[in-house]
């Protein structure tokens, strides 16, 4: 774990800056050292956009924003290729996603012939202009919102593109204490602006090899895959975690290990990020909706029954 400290500076950097939420500081951190994308679903103003930012800030990365609108377009995400009179030939403009960290602002008010355009990007680590393939900057990850209480003119995410998110997460309002010093922080200029770079691109690669050397036991996987496997047999949802969803379950367990201090994964990873990788992916049937079910109750459930194979 040569570049531990690497993982420890960059966490320490956005929670100087971004007051009260070590938790979910943590948890961006394990999806995007995990090589995942990340669904931030909670109200305005609590800072999703400046998580995202403070993210690329603290590893020299770049970063793209793209406000998704009704008429946005998959060119304005993909880029798109113009002919060019004088050399005869077509010339590919870069769209926002080259970029090493994507904001996908309201990804769920543009239409599904756009949102459909990240599917490649973020499955492939790639773009196909007319038939010509772009690799992304790396690291690459889309950091996507949404508004949990405004529906009208929105597009509900499919299934395909909510089971391309590693990880959804929520942020929730700060604590009393914790909005005190998030105001005097602002006052005393420690703001998104003033965000200093503790490492570069390349650091943050190291770091990912590292989680992904983290070692995962036979006895763990098969934790993994029974957990899995139940949420399918559950009669209550329609749709289980698919094997996409364990992989993702897998790779979420080493960074939460390596974020510990950690070169192999226990159980306990396995279960604090399963909420976490899991929810969004299950899909309730009408009879459990009406029952007035909760996805998370159900999992809890499941994980609860599951027997851990020490």
């Amino acid at each position: 774990m040569e570049h531990f400290s690497v993982a420890q500076q960059m966490k320490a950097a956005i929670n100087d800056i971004f007051i009260g939420k070590d938790e979910v500081v943590e948890q961006m951190l394990t999806a995007f050292f995990a090589g995942g994308h990340v669904l931030i679903e909670d109200v305005p103003g609590v800072g999703k956009t400046t998580l995202a930012s403070l993210l690329a800030a603290v590893m020299e990365c770049s970063f793209g924003r793209i406000q998704f609108t009704p008429d946005t377009l998959p060119g304005d995400i993909e880029g798109v290729s113009i002919y060019n009179l004088q050399s005869g030939t077509f010339e590919y403009r870069a769209g926002v996603v080259m970029n090493q960290i994507l904001l996908a602002d309201e990804i769920n008010r543009t239409a599904p012939k756009t949102q459909a355009a990240l599917l490649e990007a973020m499955g492939e680590g790639q773009v196909t202009v007319d038939g010509t393939k772009y690799p992304l900057p790396q690291p690459f990850m889309v950091i996507a919102t949404q508004n949990p209480t405004e529906f009208l003119g929105t597009y509900p995410l499919p299934e395909a593109q909510l089971d391309r998110f590693m990880m959804r997460l929520a942020l929730g309002y700060p604590g009393r204490e914790d909005e005190i010093r998030l105001a005097e922080a602002h006052l005393a200029g420690r703001t998104l602006e003033k965000a200093v770079p503790v490492c570069k691109a390349a650091d943050v690669i190291a770091v990912r090899d590292e989680v992904a050397r983290v070692i995962v036991s036979e006895k763990l996987l098969a934790y993994i895959t029974d957990l899995v496997r139940l949420t399918r047999e559950e009669e209550r949802f329609v749709i289980g975690a698919s094997p996409r969803a364990m992989l993702a379950l897998v790779k979420a367990s080493q960074a939460a290990a390596y974020l510990d201090g950690r070169d192999f994964a226990k159980p306990d990873d396995m279960k604090k990020v399963a909420p976490l990788v899991l929810t969004h992916r299950l899909i309730l049937t009408p009879a459990a909706e009406l029952q007035k079910t909760d996805t998370a109750s159900v999992l809890r459930g499941i994980i609860a029954k599951t027997p851990v194979q020490l």
